[in-house]
């Protein structure tokens, strides 16, 4: 880190971070603030230097810390578990309820397909399995889903960095699932994950474009236009769930991440701000 000594950041670098130095480049910010995360004697220096640097902001700080002890019920704390704290970490508030909502229409599926067991009619669980993260992912990055969107767009960590770790909480969260109901209902893994990976990175390449809203909405209308209503409609699985469709699949993926790899830069502008 540039201005750090050893392991720690050097007194020059929090002293311009704290101060709010214009010349501070974004990356060194970055860098500093993504060390703040694991570092208590970092902030613990940041701190000091506030205090003294910057009196006003820590008076009010202090302030703003005594209203809130004032306010605060008289209940012991709870602890959140480590998997409820990464998702708090790395994914905005505004995005559970997408979250919550791509789990109930796996388990939906699920209920259907047990339902219909015995008939001719395809697997509702792996129809839907390649555009259910979109829902998370729609929620990830762009304003009219994230009251916050704005001010996030502003820190030096957002990004391309940024949408991935939210679309990875999407991941984390809707893969289980979905790997869990498949197997209840006896459909191939592969079959379920593969296509889910391959349209998810695809809508953050053409989100890179028109938005990752948009994004989700187009991919997610082609993909129950071209595969799911000729399946329900004619009771066979379309050649897209086919097993020899995985290689193509697999093509996709590669050719989506390394789009998305290349459109970036895309990223650091929140869509909603200038799009209308």
């Amino acid at each position: 880190m540039t201005g750090s000594t050893g392991p720690h950041a050097g007194p020059d670098l929090i002293s311009a971070y704290v101060a709010g130095d214009a010349a501070l480049p974004p990356d060194a910010e970055w860098a500093l603030e993504a060390h703040l995360e694991n570092c208590a004697e970092c902030r613990r220096l940041v701190a000091e230097a506030v205090t003294t640097r910057a009196p006003a902001v820590h008076t009010l700080l202090d302030r703003v810390w005594e209203e809130v002890d004032a306010a605060a019920p008289d209940r012991p704390a709870r602890t959140p578990s480590p998997l409820l704290r990464a998702v708090r970490r790395w994914a905005p508030p505004s995005q559970s309820p997408w979250l919550l909502m791509s789990v109930l229409v796996v388990l939906s599926a699920l209920g259907i397909d047990l339902l219909a067991r015995g008939t001719d009619v395809p697997s509702l669980v792996l129809l839907l399995s390649p555009v259910v993260p979109l829902l998370g992912v729609a929620a990830s990055w762009t304003q009219r889903l994230d009251p916050m969107g704005e001010l996030t767009s502003t820190t030096p960590r957002a990004g391309l960095r940024l949408v991935l770790r939210r679309t990875a909480v999407v991941l984390a969260v809707v893969i289980p699932v979905l790997a869990a109901a498949g197997g209840v209902v006896g459909v191939s893994p592969a079959l379920c994950l593969l296509p889910c990976l391959a349209l998810t990175v695809g809508t953050l390449a053409l989100g890179s474009v028109t938005g990752l809203r948009r994004a989700a909405v187009l991919l997610g209308s082609a993909w129950v236009l071209a595969a799911i209503v000729p399946s329900l409609v004619t009771s066979r699985l379309s050649v897209l769930l086919a097993p020899q469709s995985l290689p193509v699949w697999g093509l996709a993926l590669v050719v989506a991440a390394l789009a998305t790899t290349v459109r970036a830069r895309a990223f650091t502008v929140l869509p909603g701000t200038e799009l209308p």
